[in-house]
């Protein structure tokens, strides 16, 4: 065999094994809604004060006021790991007993995975300016996640270090968890490299959710209380 051809047998198989790679990468892929019921809640009565002419009385008022800026998801997930060729086709495929692993969901339909990573504060500000949400005020993105506290977890193959993004952790049994890596229902913000915001939750296994009922996911994401037509959001699962 030439120098010639022992050069191009292994500019092929480099070539090989980079198209391997390539094919066989793993990312998230999209879902299929199966039950979606949508709920608000029910505004308090008005309080009454009933006073005498010629008095005059201080009131401290409390009141709870139902945000338009976020809407939340919650619910389980089933699934399937498969090994299928570039056609859908399977060869073989298994269904977890346990599942685990992760729910996203972004304004954008297309993501690029390969490039994905904690999200960047311009990101932030551009959801919000797109939004027309005011970045200072309480139920802003940037001051609802406005913590670094959450467990590690691969997106596909890419690896999100233990507490290296803006996170949160949503309530249980209606109660304020507290911030640590062990927390159940983390929700993390992720952005691919054209900036395109990915709201990232880990996925539990039938744990006592915001209500004390059973979920495998809960996340909340950021809407306009601004405009008429309410944002749509897709939907992807990784289960591993």
């Amino acid at each position: 065999m030439s120098r010639l051809q022992e050069i191009l047998i292994a500019i092929l198989l480099a070539t090989l094994f980079v198209a391997s790679a390539v094919f066989t990468a793993a990312e998230p892929a999209g879902v299929t809604i199966l039950s979606n019921t949508t709920v608000t809640n029910t505004p308090q009565s008005a309080a009454s004060s009933t006073t005498a002419g010629g008095t005059f009385t201080t009131l401290i008022l409390n009141a709870t006021t139902q945000t338009l800026r976020w809407k939340a998801y919650v619910g389980n997930v089933t699934g399937t790991v498969t090994l299928d060729d570039a056609t859908n086709a399977t060869i073989y495929d298994w269904t977890p007993t346990i599942i685990s692993g992760e729910v996203y969901a972004s304004r954008n339909s297309s993501i690029s995975w390969s490039s994905i990573g904690c999200v960047a504060n311009a990101s932030v500000t551009a959801e919000e300016n797109q939004l027309s949400l005011t970045t200072t005020k309480a139920d802003s993105i940037n001051r609802t996640f406005n913590r670094t506290v959450h467990r590690g977890f691969y997106v596909g193959t890419t690896l999100i270090a233990n507490s290296s993004c803006r996170s949160i952790a949503t309530y249980v049994n209606n109660t304020r968890q507290a911030a640590t890596e062990s927390a159940t229902f983390q929700e993390i913000l992720l952005n691919d490299s054209a900036g395109r915001m990915v709201y990232t939750t880990l996925i539990e296994n039938d744990v006592a959710g915001y209500n004390n009922a059973p979920f495998d996911f809960q996340m909340i994401v950021a809407e306009s209380d601004t405009t008429a037509v309410p944002s749509t959001y897709y939907f992807w699962a990784e289960i591993s």
